[in-house]
């Protein structure tokens, strides 16, 4: 069988990772704050990087809790604001992991459509008027997983508004801000804040690497320090190691170096991931990404993606099915991530890809009526 290209996982490819750095980092650490980085610490996360976090954001370190990776901020802000039944809004399509942890704590999750500029703040709109009480709104702003869209500026500022006239809390989602390898970036909506709606997410996983496992929630104080009641009854506090090794990989500007690498890395993926569509499945349709990992296939209505993923695995390609990313439908659409795989696998990817598609709808055409 022909080499296996995973088009599947959002995660960098070991090429693009500054292990240097972070080695020196490690050194760093040790040899600044062993006492530190080695005890158990407490729930709030390796305190000189909480501050270094509050300081890039221009917040208070009260409203920051630095955690086990992103994934586990989103659970300790869900268990924090989210009851059983509580309706919470988010964007169709969106992360799979989002959608299995609220549906787990019984959220009457109600999907809004996105488009390329973001979620259709018309349509939430209407959700809202219809009697709709959301508690909360997840929203992915930058390069959004799974569509790889970004919210526009002035749709931010029609969220914002919304939160505040309706009263429920937006979840900035934001571990991709720092990916943007075309355009000027935008303001995030905790900037933009004036009324204590957003609560802010981010992680190292995406500009370090996935496996130091460092994310961070920022809010208003009181939410930070409900989140921290939580966390402290779950772990007594993270890994004191890896944010130690983080907070240096920062100071050092490493941090800096690495995202330029991976930015670069990025944009030639995503330009030979395009091209090569164009080329071999023209039928596919899609919005050319600006940054972050992950790239929307809308093929022709009827697709059988069930029938191609199984037709691509037998050609050692993988991809994840649109309809792991919402609720219902997206039967004929896919997800490809082209973070982890080099522009060559790219190219040969697409190739086998298309060939499965081929022998999907040639298999569709026979058993036509």
């Amino acid at each position: 069988m022909a080499k296996s290209i995973s088009f599947a996982r959002g995660a960098p490819s070991l090429d693009i990772v500054d292990v240097e750095g972070l080695r020196a980092a490690a050194d760093s650490a040790f040899t600044a704050d062993p006492g530190g980085m080695t005890a158990y610490g407490t729930a709030i996360g390796y305190p000189p990087l909480r501050e270094w976090i509050a300081e890039r954001h221009q917040v208070a370190p009260e409203q920051v809790v630095v955690t086990n990776g992103s994934m586990q901020a989103d659970a300790f802000l869900f268990d924090a604001l989210v009851q059983d039944g509580d309706s919470v809004i988010v964007e169709r399509p969106t992360y799979d992991r989002t959608l299995l942890s609220l549906r787990q704590r019984g959220a009457d999750v109600r999907m809004v459509e996105l488009e390329p500029d973001g979620i259709d703040v018309a349509a939430m709109e209407r959700v809202l008027s219809a009697g709709a009480r959301p508690k909360l709104a997840h929203i992915i702003p930058n390069f959004q997983n799974p569509a790889g869209y970004t919210l526009s500026a002035e749709k931010r500022e029609v969220l914002l508004e919304l939160a505040g006239n309706h009263g429920f809390t937006v979840f900035e989602d934001d571990p991709y801000v720092a990916l943007r390898f075309e355009g000027a970036p935008l303001p995030t909506m905790l900037s933009m804040d004036q009324s204590e709606s957003v609560v802010y997410a981010s992680s190292f996983s995406k500009t370090v690497c996935p496996g130091i496992r460092v994310g961070y929630l920022v809010g208003p104080a009181e939410v930070i320090a409900r989140v921290v009641k939580i966390a402290t009854h779950t772990y007594i506090s993270p890994n004191m190691v890896s944010q130690a090794i983080v907070h240096q990989f920062c100071l050092s500007g490493a941090l800096e170096r690495s995202i330029e690498n991976v930015r670069n890395a990025l944009r030639e993926r995503a330009e030979t991931l395009c091209e090569a569509l164009s080329s071999e499945l023209p039928e596919a349709r899609f919005v050319k990404p600006s940054g972050g990992y992950f790239l929307w296939i809308d093929l022709p209505r009827g697709t059988d993606v069930g029938a191609l993923f199984e037709a691509a695995a037998e050609r050692g390609v993988l991809f994840v099915k649109g309809s792991d990313f919402v609720l219902a439908g997206a039967e004929s659409s896919l997800r490809i991530a082209y973070s982890g795989v080099t522009p060559a696998e790219i190219e040969e990817g697409v190739k086998r890809l298309a060939e499965a598609y081929e022998q999907v709808r040639h298999a569709e055409t026979v058993d036509a009526p």
